[in-house]
């Protein structure tokens, strides 16, 4: 730790220095108003000992100053010529003690070691209130992400959620869709409410209306008794409506004017309830697009978009694949110090996750179930081995050679080729642009069989190469 140590009289610099030095603390020593102003703005001590009259303006234009500067730092006004006023004039500035001359060395240390305690409580504090605001920056109920999308995100839910407003989740399938649902229900006055969600796309249309709006008892065949709907079990709440892009259009008409009535009846029943929910709904395909195809009522989409909150696939979610990692090998790990290794994990940055954060955690599980007794989880369990992906899924020290890859290439064309024209070679021939005589050659050194007799059939009204 620092000490700015102002004063004069040189006897007690040196001595006091000597103490404060053996002690542990830096000294940083100043004989004059000036050279302590410039040390404070410099060193930046974590406490200062200063007398008032020295050379300049003193230790109370040294106290003034080290108080604008941190207010939060220790000052020691030392002085030989003390009166009450004084001291309670130091006070009020900030000074944190007054110490009138002659005082032993031991007692000044002491005081130093208790404001430096002090100074390292509230200096690890503020740390500690950093790390809690970036934690709670990367993450959000069960969402985690430190990325610039994900980021805004959280803010739009942050926004929003306190609001009684209908919310539109749009996202690809396994982005979390539900969990965004979640956090939007906690963090709003209908917390303390139910949370009751519903896929849309799980039932048919029948089924679909009935779990709803509820029954009543004979309603229809095998309704043996009176059941609650969605709507009157999210009373208070919040109904989530997920994959509502594949919601029949007759099941439209009936939430539209549930939206807009705010009441509504069960099936087979006269009487009319009142409704007090929020619905949040989600979709993985572009409701207005469905409108334009005539597949979702464009009354309805007004009704659900009022606040649109966009959903990254984990693509586009630069940097959060090792912060949702480190999370699900603590939720999964069950105590144990699962990792993968640093090459993996550049893999696994590069992989584009085609079915998102859902993907991801279901391939921690399976890599955590195979791992055995080992903690380092392997890449083969965690990625496909699908040859669509072996340019993300392949470490860049195992990149094939260009002439393989192409070899590779023109060998599933020419066969492609062969297949359209039904094996015949001068038709093949034709239609991958080259003679009779080259296919015949690529044939051969590619191990396809061109067939006996094809090498003189091939070469019929080819010039020979000398000739040319």
């Amino acid at each position: 730790m620092r000490v700015l140590l102002a004063e004069d009289e040189e006897t007690i610099a040196v001595t006091l220095r000597h103490a404060l030095e053996d002690a542990g603390y830096q000294v940083v020593s100043a004989p004059d108003t000036a050279t302590a102003l410039a040390r404070l703005e410099r060193d930046n001590p974590d406490v200062v000992l200063t007398d008032i009259r020295m050379p300049g303006g003193g230790g109370m234009e040294i106290l003034q100053r080290s108080v604008a500067l941190d207010p939060h730092r220790p000052v020691v006004l030392m002085t030989g010529y003390g009166t009450v006023e004084q001291a309670v004039e130091a006070m009020r500035i900030g000074a944190a003690h007054y110490i009138q001359k002659p005082f032993r060395n031991e007692a000044v240390v002491q005081l130093v070691q208790r404001f430096g305690r002090e100074r390292s409580l509230e200096t690890e504090n503020e740390r500690l209130k950093a790390e809690l605001r970036e934690v709670a920056c990367e993450r959000m109920g069960e969402m985690v992400g430190r990325s610039q999308t994900m980021q805004a995100v959280f803010v739009r839910i942050a926004t929003v959620a306190p609001t009684d407003a209908g919310v539109l989740i749009e996202g690809e399938s396994g982005t979390g869709k539900e969990r965004v649902a979640r956090v939007l229900h906690e963090r709003s006055q209908r917390a303390a409410g139910p949370f009751v969600a519903l896929s849309c796309a799980a039932l048919p249309e029948s089924l679909l209306e009935a779990e709803l709006f509820g029954h009543e008892k004979g309603a229809f065949t095998d309704a043996h008794k009176e059941r609650k709907g969605r709507f009157e079990l999210a009373h208070g709440g919040t109904l989530f409506l997920d994959d509502i892009d594949d919601m029949p259009l007759g099941v439209q008409v009936k939430l539209l004017r549930v939206l807009q009535e705010r009441n509504f009846e069960r099936l087979g029943g006269e009487e009319t309830r009142k409704l007090d929910i929020r619905v949040v709904a989600a979709t993985k395909r572009s409701l207005r697009e469905l409108v334009r195809e005539g597949r979702f009522r464009e009354d309805l989409f007004y009704r659900v978009h009022v606040v649109p909150v966009k959903l990254p696939p984990l693509r586009e979610r630069a940097g959060d694949v090792p912060l949702l990692l480190k999370h699900m090998l603590e939720r999964f790990g069950k105590g144990r110090n699962y990792h993968v290794s640093v090459p993996t994990l550049n893999v696994l940055e590069r992989y584009p996750w085609p079915g998102n954060v859902r993907e991801l955690e279901n391939a921690v599980q399976r890599a955590i179930a195979l791992a055995g007794d080992a903690l380092e989880l392997r890449r083969e369990f965690l990625l496909p081995l699908d040859p669509r992906w072996r340019g993300a899924t392949e470490p860049a020290e195992t990149v094939r050679p260009l002439r393989e890859v192409l070899r590779e290439n023109e060998i599933a064309h020419i066969k492609r080729a062969l297949e359209l024209t039904g094996g015949h070679r001068t038709q093949t021939a034709e239609l991958l642009g080259i003679s009779r005589k080259v296919l015949w050659e690529k044939l051969r050194d590619f191990g396809l069989d061109p067939g006996p007799g094809e090498k003189d059939e091939a070469s019929k009204g080819e010039p020979d190469a000398s000739a040319r």
